[in-house]
């Protein structure tokens, strides 16, 4: 294996990150400064480089921060060492992008010149001020016909409050003003600082999993060095490993004899799983510890449950294997097993939010060939029992009787939705029916207004966004950041088919959304459950309150088809005994439920 080359000066090196609203051409930029950089050749020419994933690559979006060093021979004549940190955009990640620029000392922030600043960006740009990095603003896509620079250079001054003089006008697709990117982050970002007082402290902002080597652990030095051979004490856990190999990302990675302060790099220690590596950790070493970690460290918990069951039963173990290799690539999925009355054996999955959840369901299907069913998603609920005890609630089949809850509390959302002046009063009426309150509006341009709103987590958990964009015709954008839990007045609803309480359908709703709820998930069990020989009752109860009701009318067998003309008496005397029956059979008839049925019921909610 090649060795990263010649160790540089402190004062020489900058480390930065990428932020921006989705499809602002984050990825499409690093791919223009590694090329500019000459860190890849043209052989290794690619698009969306660092996107390593087959799902990154079709959606368009980062799962995964990826971190390169870049080597810069800027107009003053020196050779700087740029470490970028690309992160991913969306929401769900957000403590991981939290962690990637508190590694850095400066961000870029991409305003797209077309579509200008989105909700995305003043969210982004929160986070970045809140490590208190420098930023510069980056105007991109100036080659569009609808590029409006000016205009966007107004809205920096006016929404974000960044001087618009230090914007860099690009366009990463055609190659244009990179160098000025480049020359920007030499001269505004600030080098790093060392603590230079003994102590090793590294932070550990991303950790993959090698089939080969084991944990490959993504860290910044801030003090002290990292070399073969050390031995190294992770501050959360105290668990002490001897350090393997080092060594950065080019963006391949390549060994290097020491990882200085400053440098962003790679550490392999004998880690066995990412779960033992957390996001935020600090490293130090064994023999002489930091007396304090960095700060900013959490552990990371997931906020969206939702229960994964085979389609067919026999594929619990491989389902099993699958879920346990996912784990040990992505520490933030959780999952434990768990049985259902009605879809057997499974396990109850825990998110970071529904980006993180559709994704690892499609990577169970793809990269494991798992056919499965995912009941429908819920939060976690904080209940407050009627003798003080406090419980934490991600499965409603877990939720106390009603008589001995105080309180139950909610997660809730702060979200910044972007909407065209038009459909102002529409997006309104979407937020009051998701029980959210209007905290301000926002002026952005002549047609666009910023809401700042507080919502239920669970209601934008399934067709917010959708509804949005149906809304506005596509270009209305939301973003939205934890803030913390309510009490509200929430119940447990069940379904009950001919009087048997169904768990995989048991939800926690809000009182006033109960009722509609429930009429609406029964008339959909009514469309699939076969029909019986006898009338079944679909209904929705909350406690032993029956809320909706739908019934399917029995299948009727023609018993009197044998009878050719002959005494009515014999007729009736036949019917009579089929009533009789069907009577017995309402009273210990059982009705199955197909799985076909729990599948179209899932699929629709």
């Amino acid at each position: 294996m090649s060795r990263a080359p010649f160790l540089m000066s402190i004062a020489l090196t900058r480390n930065f990150s990428i932020i921006a609203h989705i499809d602002h051409g984050k990825t499409t930029l690093s791919d223009r400064l590694l090329e500019t950089t000459r860190t890849i050749t043209d052989r290794e020419r690619q698009d969306q480089l660092l996107d390593a994933m087959d799902l990154e690559r079709e959606r368009g979006i980062t799962i995964k921060a990826h971190p390169v060093t870049m080597h810069y021979k800027a107009k003053d004549g020196q050779t700087y060492k740029l470490n970028l940190l690309d992160t991913p955009g969306h929401v769900d990640f957000s403590y991981e992008v939290s962690r990637s620029l508190a590694a850095c000392e400066g961000a870029l922030l991409l305003v797209d010149a077309s579509q200008g600043v989105e909700a995305q960006t003043v969210a982004n740009l929160n986070l970045a001020l809140n490590q208190n990095l420098h930023v510069i603003p980056v105007i991109n896509k100036i080659d569009l016909p609808a590029a409006d620079v000016e205009k966007v250079k107004k809205q920096l001054e006016d929404i974000l409050q960044l001087p618009s003089d230090e914007a860099v006008p690009a366009s990463a697709k055609m190659g244009i003003g990179i160098e000025d990117i480049l020359e920007a982050v030499v001269k505004y970002i600030p080098a790093p600082k060392d603590r230079a007082d003994g102590h090793l402290r590294a932070s550990v902002f991303d950790s993959v999993f090698d089939n080969y080597r084991g944990v490959v652990s993504y860290v910044r030095v801030f003090s002290g060095s990292i070399r073969r051979g050390m031995k190294i004490q992770m501050m959360s856990t105290g668990q002490n490993y001897e350090v393997k190999d080092v060594g950065v990302f080019k963006p391949k990675m390549v060994a290097s004899d020491v990882l200085e302060p400053g440098d962003v790099g790679y550490v392999i220690a004998n880690v066995k799983s990412t779960a033992d590596v957390k996001i935020g950790d600090t490293i130090t070493e064994s023999r002489n510890p930091s007396p304090e970690p960095l700060p900013g460290f959490k552990e990371i918990s997931p906020m969206v449950f939702s229960g994964i069951y085979p389609v067919s039963t026999d594929d619990f173990e491989s389902l099993k294997a699958a879920v346990g290799k996912l784990q040990i690539n992505d520490a933030a999925f959780t999952f434990m097993a768990e049985s259902s009355a009605a879809l057997g054996f499974g396990f109850r999955c825990g998110f970071l939010g529904l980006l993180h959840m559709e994704i690892v369901q499609e990577r169970l299907r793809r990269e494991f060939n798992m056919d499965i069913i995912s009941t429908y998603p819920s939060v976690v609920y904080e209940v407050k029992k009627t003798n003080g005890d406090e419980l934490i609630v991600d499965n409603p089949s877990f939720l106390p009787p009603a008589n001995e809850i105080e309180e139950i509390r909610e997660p809730i959302v702060k979200v910044f939705i972007l909407v065209p002046n038009e459909n102002i009063g529409d997006v309104m009426s979407l937020v009051s029916e998701k029980r959210g309150l209007m905290e301000q509006t926002e002026t952005i341009d002549d047609r666009r207004v910023m809401l700042h709103c507080v919502l239920p987590l669970n209601e934008i958990l399934v067709d917010f966004n959708d509804k949005l964009k149906s809304i506005t015709r596509g270009y209305g954008s939301m973003d939205y950041e934890h803030a913390g839990y309510r009490a509200e007045d929430l119940v447990k609803m069940d379904m009950m088919i001919a009087g048997d309480p169904v768990d995989a359908f048991s939800c926690i709703v809000h009182r006033s959304k109960a009722e509609s709820r429930g009429r609406q998930l029964a008339e959909k069990l009514k469309e699939v459950i076969p029909q019986q020989l006898f009338v079944v009752a679909i209904q929705a109860a909350i406690g032993g309150k029956i809320i909706a009701r739908e019934s399917i009318s029995a299948l009727k067998k023609n018993v009197t088809a044998k009878c050719y003309g002959g005494d009515i008496t014999r007729k009736r005397k036949l019917l009579e005994k089929q009533k009789e029956g069907k009577k017995r059979m309402k009273a210990i008839g059982k009705v199955n439920i197909p799985q076909e049925a729990f599948i179209e019921v899932l699929k629709t909610n």
